[in-house]
């Protein structure tokens, strides 16, 4: 039996006690397929900026997520909310001849700003994981920026450890072309 409010200032009180709960959508985590891959660009596009990531934004385009997908595929995933997709890794393995280690290399993670502080982060990187020791992989690498206090930060609780600065250096050919003549 439905129930009759007797003022409108008591349903709006009722509604204040017992406020509905908005459900958030369940994450899967799955492997990437063809329809994920402008999805992921997308994605990748809006995280990866000149201004953020400037070192990233450099290398950061469609054809990036089309190589892994065709090369990489099994390690290619995704954190889909049902709607869109949310998060991603895309990872290789790198089999160095006359060595009994294979590497893991995590070359791009990223999660929408939106669903950070969700564990998607942890769930993509546990199901890499996952991945690598199936591989039999002995050493995962990562390649962040040094200034990335948040990927560090995730990285030291995901159990990576001694961390190496990087100096990226660049030369601009087409002022240099100037400069001689």
């Amino acid at each position: 039996m439905a129930r009759e409010w007797d003022t409108p200032s008591e349903k709006e009180n009722t509604k204040k006690k017992h406020p509905e709960k908005k459900r958030k959508p369940e994450i899967k985590i799955r492997t990437m397929e063809i329809e994920d891959i402008a999805p992921i660009f997308h994605l990748g596009e809006k995280l990866f900026t000149h201004d953020d990531a400037p070192n990233l934004y450099r290398t950061w385009d469609e054809y990036e997520v089309v190589e892994f997908f065709n090369s990489d595929s099994e390690l290619c995933l995704v954190a889909d909310d049902g709607t869109r997709i949310v998060g991603f890794v895309l990872a290789t393995i790198i089999d160095k001849r006359r060595s009994a280690w294979k590497y893991g290399y995590l070359v791009w993670i990223a999660v929408d700003e939106a669903y950070r502080h969700r564990n998607i982060g942890t769930r993509l990187f546990k199901e890499f994981l996952s991945i690598m020791e199936e591989h039999r992989v002995r050493m995962l690498l990562v390649d962040i920026e040094a200034e990335n206090d948040e990927a560090r930060g995730f990285f030291a609780r995901m159990g990576f450890n001694s961390p190496q600065d990087h100096i990226y250096l660049s030369l601009n050919l087409s002022t240099r072309d100037k400069k001689e003549n």
